[in-house]
């Protein structure tokens, strides 16, 4: 069985769990260099034995460290629940965001990308996780590193000579982002259709990191809070029983990190960047939408429109005569917007989306309480939990550490975006520049 947020790829090779888990059962894992290569085998990064820096002795001297830790999935809410008083400590020590929300579409990858780049998907080449890729001629999922088309905070980073790091715990992550920093972590064990790893392996791997590569800039995905929030049946009537208990082991597993970075005295020279890239809405069984039967019935657009499916979001892409994409346009939005559950169903060019054409000819986003299953109603979304609509907009987001740029127990008026992870990091790192085409975020300590 499918759905929307499961990866899609070619068979025939080990999968990142069979490769994770013959890795473990002869306790060695790998970190990567920039290159490709190991930089160091050990009795696992899982274990905590050391792992070599990947450029050592090289580069800018600076004793400033940044770490974004992204909890995936989280909702604003969530932090103030009881179950979480390490995120909340951090969140009210620091400076947090209130109004703080992701950007369309509010899917994993285009938003992590969107923090490491600090630019709109019209520049990444992102808009979403998955697309339906003309050149293939196949709906797939955005997993490679060429696929992003900008540079990214990472590689500036790298060109001014300070370590990088990245720990993400799903697997096309570690892909569309490849080998960009220093090191990285190749998620494992890779749990089956979900894609990620438990963040109890991804939190060592962090730790093991932090030890013995010691990055200037650590960028982190933890994505139990998501992961069991797609699958919790309960979500729909409000107990979200398996995300309660995601949510307390990975607050807790963040403790861990924020006493790391305190007894290695790493602290007073630090900041910690929390945030998610999106929220979760949960739908019943019953409130599904697909799109795939009302468009098939329409004599104009039949046979010439594919959908790309992201849960709470289906991108159309019109793949008929060029000379007819404009009447095609007006009348895909017209069917959607019929089909109960839809919320509303946008012109892709409409200026505030700047997604792209890689987003295809039109945004359809779903009402809360629904979800996409396209283009199989029954087989394709079956998962309760989904997000990409403006129901899953808002975040967490707050800004902790010891050093002096980040104020105290302070709450801003600002609306703090995806986006403005990477000009924040470059700006306390001091890179002179900006993107060509300027950062369409803005820097958050400033």
């Amino acid at each position: 069985m499918s759905d929307c947020c499961t990866p899609r790829r070619p068979t025939g090779e080990p999968t990142p769990f069979e490769r994770g888990a013959a890795e473990i059962a002869t306790g060695r894992r790998a970190l990567l260099g920039a290159a490709g290569g190991a930089i160091a085998f050990s009795t696992a990064a899982l274990a905590g034995a050391p792992i070599a820096d990947a450029a050592p002795g090289r580069g800018r001297r600076t004793a400033k460290r940044a770490y974004v830790l992204v909890i995936d999935g989280c909702l604003p809410e969530e932090i103030d629940g009881g179950l979480t008083p390490n995120l909340k400590k951090l969140r009210d020590g620091g400076l947090r965001f209130p109004q703080a929300r992701s950007m369309p579409v509010m899917e994993t990858i285009p938003n992590h990308v969107m923090m490491m780049t600090g630019v709109r998907p019209d520049r990444t080449g992102v808009p979403s996780n998955t697309i339906y890729d003309r050149k293939l001629k196949d709906v797939r999922t955005i997993e490679r590193p060429s696929d992003i088309k900008v540079d990214t905070v990472i590689e500036r980073m790298g060109r001014n000579g300070l370590r990088t790091g990245t720990v993400l715990s799903k697997d096309y992550l570690y892909g569309v982002f490849g080998g960009r920093a220093t090191a990285r972590w190749e998620p494992a064990p890779i749990i089956p259709i979900s894609g990620h790893a438990p963040d109890v392996f991804t939190m060592r791997a962090a730790l093991a990191m932090l030890d013995d590569v010691d990055p200037h800039l650590m960028f982190v995905n933890l994505g139990d809070i998501d992961r069991f929030g797609h699958t919790d049946v309960t979500g729909g009537v409000g107990i979200k029983a398996l995300r309660r208990i995601a949510l307390a082991s990975t607050d807790a597993l963040i403790g861990q990190f924020i006493g790391r970075l305190k007894s290695s005295g790493k602290w007073q020279d630090s900041i910690v960047v929390v945030l998610a890239d999106h929220s979760m809405d949960w739908s019943l069984p019953h409130r599904v939408v697909s799109l795939a039967g009302p468009l098939d019935k329409d004599p104009f657009l039949r046979g010439k429109v594919q959908i790309a499916c992201n849960g709470g979001a289906d991108l159309l892409y019109w793949t008929g005569p060029r000379n007819q994409r404009e009447k095609a346009i007006r009348r895909m939005r017209a069917v959607a917007e019929r089909v109960e559950g839809v919320l509303v169903a946008h012109d892709r060019r409409e200026p505030e989306l700047r997604l792209g054409p890689e987003a295809g000819e039109v945004l359809v986003y779903c009402k809360a309480g629904w979800r996409f299953s396209d283009p199989d109603p029954v087989t394709d979304n079956p998962i309760p939990g989904n997000h990409g609509h403006p129901a899953t907009h808002a975040i967490p987001f707050f800004i902790g550490g010891g050093h002096s740029a980040v104020p105290r127990r302070r709450a801003s008026t600002r609306t703090a975006r995806t986006i403005d992870v990477a000009p924040t990091v470059a700006s306390f790192f001091g890179l002179s520049g900006a993107p060509r085409g300027g950062w369409d975020g803005v820097d958050l300590l400033a």
